[in-house]
């Protein structure tokens, strides 16, 4: 199973990908944010295609890598033996039938991440920015969402709270 089957949420991001899903290849992750409420895990990661759907702002502006937020609810047992950013892995999901819940997992040379949460994950931020030849996403983007276009022209710096705990 891949955390595609998982998303609540998947409007917006069929909105640029069409039905099909773009989760279960290998993902560039970028960060982990973890928040004691819900509690919550939110990685911000990049999807291993651009689309080619993309807003024509998007070709215009000559960006190529669309970035987005996974957010997993009710995380328990939580275990990072690895985190060596920008890591990248595929995320696998696997329920657990005698708990009632999903174990998450991302694991490569990288990063070795894994948790339990609720069946229900979250998509949100989605953005697209030109990638840097040393592979850093600063720099200009442009966000799909009207609200976070408004608010962010660039990734906003990580203590910013509705960015990073708000999917």
């Amino acid at each position: 199973m891949t955390v595609d089957e998982l998303i609540i949420n998947p409007d917006a991001l069929h909105s640029i990908y069409g039905a099909a899903p773009v989760l279960g290849d290998v993902v560039r992750v970028r960060s982990i944010n973890i928040n004691w409420r819900g509690p919550t895990v939110t990685l911000r990661v990049d999807l291993p295609y651009f689309p080619e759907a993309a807003p024509q702002s998007w070709l215009d502006a000559s960006l190529d890598t669309v970035q987005c937020h996974l957010q997993f609810l009710a995380v328990e047992n939580m275990t990072i033996q690895a985190w060596e950013p920008p890591a990248t892995a595929r995320i696998e999901a696997a329920p657990q039938r005698d708990r009632g819940s999903v174990h998450i997992r991302a694991k490569s040379d990288t990063i070795d991440l894994a948790f339990e949460c609720s069946d229900s994950v979250v998509i949100g931020h989605l953005s697209a920015f030109r990638i840097h030849s040393d592979g850093s996403d600063s720099g200009p983007r442009s966000f799909l969402s009207r609200l976070d276009a408004l608010r962010h022209s660039s990734l906003p710096e990580t203590c910013e709270k509705t960015y990073y705990e708000h999917a």
